[in-house]
């Protein structure tokens, strides 16, 4: 099969028929092979009576329904299980993305060798103020974090060959990295296209300006993982032991000045009235308990399941 269309959806009755034919006459015109997956992410209106109609009609569409919102992240993890397409495209569902864009993104995965193909909105129909200004802003701090040149990493169209999708897991709130999740699964030839962005026909979004605050949070932890996530010890060992030797080191310049004076009959106040002793000690039980930290954290992850979880690439 040439493309599997990955779309998650929360409340789209509107745009689901519209999308769809989209969708089907890209398809025919360009001769793929295709299916079709919708992920109803807990959607409460007539959604999921829609997919079945058109599943219906066209056995090349596949449905997923969550019982809860789960979020976007879940609902790509579970699309990527199903898709068995050699590409795999995601959109979302509220005719902001253009399926016209999906031949050319089918072309730099299969022709130009790339891993995935992340969108870029370059003209945008948002408001400045709660959506453009942030997600520059926001994207500007991910591209110094990840070492990835893009644009819009946020991007819901995307172009991925189909082993990244099955080398790769989307969790939590991370659909918005999978990018950097691709590149630190070894995939590292990825590429960016400028895509129409279209104004909302229906509806209004379901994304507030909470995410760029969650973004930045998930950023750190994700960068924390793919750097410490299998060595801890290397981050809360070196860091504890730092400050336990400056904490030490601080300590023990107090005493040499308190028996400096006592040897010399030099008057000198209790080591305990010096702001310096607990502010030492206080050093020196912090790096403890940080490289404590970084022990135990050592010892989780040499028992996880995924401690040998390594890429494979060939084998002759």
């Amino acid at each position: 099969m040439d493309i599997s269309v990955v779309i998650p959806l929360y409340n789209e009755e509107e745009s689901l028929a519209k999308l769809y034919e989209w969708l089907v006459q890209v398809m025919n015109k360009n001769k793929f092979s295709y299916e079709i997956i919708f992920v109803s992410d807990g959607s409460n209106d007539s959604s999921w009576k829609i997919i079945e109609r058109l599943q219906q009609s066209n056995s090349a569409v596949h449905g997923i329904k969550f019982r809860n919102n789960y979020g976007k992240s879940p609902a790509l993890y579970c699309g990527f299980r199903k898709a068995t397409g050699d590409v795999v495209i995601t959109m979302d569902a509220d005719l902001q993305d253009s399926p016209d864009e999906i031949p050319e993104l089918y072309r730099m995965i299969t022709e130009d060798g790339y891993d995935l193909v992340s969108g870029w909105k370059k003209k945008r129909y948002d408001s400045k103020l709660t959506k453009n200004l942030p997600s520059k802003l926001y994207n500007s701090t991910a591209r110094f974090v990840t070492g990835l040149k893009l644009h819009d990493m946020n991007c819901g169209l995307k172009a991925y060959r189909n082993e990244v999708v099955h080398n790769i897991e989307v969790y939590g709130e991370m659909h918005r990295y999978i990018p950097y999740l691709a590149k630190n699964a070894g995939f590292k030839n990825i590429g960016e296209k400028v895509v129409e962005h279209r104004p909302r026909e229906f509806g209004e979004s379901k994304f507030g300006i909470s995410r760029f605050v969650y973004g930045y949070l998930d950023l750190l932890s994700l960068w924390f993982l793919s750097r410490f996530g299998k060595k801890p010890m290397h981050f809360f060992g070196a860091l504890g032991s730092l400050i336990f030797i400056l904490g030490l080191g601080a300590v023990t310049v107090v005493g040499a000045n308190k028996l400096y004076a006592i040897i010399h009959n030099v008057p000198e106040r209790l080591v305990t009235d010096s702001p310096y002793f607990f502010l030492s000690m206080l050093a020196m039980v912090l790096g403890t308990q940080l490289f404590l930290t970084g022990f135990l954290g050592e010892l989780i992850a040499r028992n996880s399941n995924d401690r040998n979880n390594y890429l494979i690439e060939k084998e002759i």
